[in-house]
């Protein structure tokens, strides 16, 4: 079977293209780890000839298969969702619970979420079609808030909510600076404002639960500057490109 054209060396790169492993990220087909997975498997194709070596790069005048399909890049597009509870934020759950990705609306590209929230949790989930944009959300380094409104059995005291302001060991695992206001007490159910900047997997549940209360809803408010604001639960909305531009740069 023909394999693919040697890769070019590094100088001549930028000449090329991108590696095409970024393209199918940027695409929406898979994250940069799963497309070199798929390259490995001999699932992609360039050109007429199976790809073995994920330095191949790709130009707009090139011909990309996966699966014997083709794929071509869309201009990136960034929704807000509202996500409600009893969904995952995978595309094919081995369970088979129901995914966020078939409760959509029809029309809309192929997307895939940046971050996640559970199966539990609800509120705003960002959904692209270009998976290097969500990998760039999702950095770290970007050091965006992430706000959440959370309520939990029981009414945890200023002190206590003081200690996760200064970070926390929760089972081994070091969190950064949660901050966390308590908003309202009513009955056994207390209602806190939480901001974080990591977001990682069960994070807030994780840590409060660790002060002994435990959260019986969580509502993603915002994911840096993008809000939920109004957006009806199962609605979707999509980010002006000039928006995104103007915060992504």
């Amino acid at each position: 079977m023909p394999s693919s054209p040697p890769a070019p060396d590094a100088a001549a790169a930028p000449e090329r293209g991108e590696r095409i492993a970024k393209f199918l990220a940027r695409a929406g087909v898979a994250s940069r780890r799963d497309a070199e997975q798929m390259i490995a498997a001999g699932r992609v194709s360039f050109n007429g000839a199976r790809v073995t070596h994920p330095a191949t790069f790709v130009t707009p005048a090139d011909t990309v298969l996966v699966d014997g399909k083709p794929v071509g890049v869309e201009r990136t597009r960034l929704f807000r969702y509202h996500k409600p509870v009893g969904l995952v934020t995978t595309h094919r759950d081995p369970q088979g619970r129901p995914t966020v990705f078939e409760r959509l609306p029809p029309g809309l590209p192929r997307l895939i979420s940046v971050g996640r929230l559970d199966l539990t949790s609800e509120g705003l989930l960002l959904l692209t079609n270009d998976g290097e944009l969500a990998r760039r959300l999702e950095l770290p380094a970007n050091a965006w808030l992430r706000r959440y409104r959370v309520r939990v059995h029981g009414r945890p005291e200023p002190e206590a909510l003081a200690k996760l302001a200064r970070g926390i060991t929760v089972d081994g695992i070091a969190y950064g600076p949660i901050g966390a206001v308590l908003d309202a007490t009513k009955g056994d159910n207390s209602w806190l404002s939480i901001t974080l900047r990591e977001g990682r997997n069960r994070e807030i549940r994780r840590v409060l639960a660790h002060l002994g209360f435990r959260v019986s809803r969580l509502i993603r408010l915002a994911y840096g500057p993008f809000q939920l604001g109004t957006l009806p639960k199962g609605a979707v909305a999509e980010v002006p490109p000039k928006v995104v531009r103007e915060q992504l740069g």
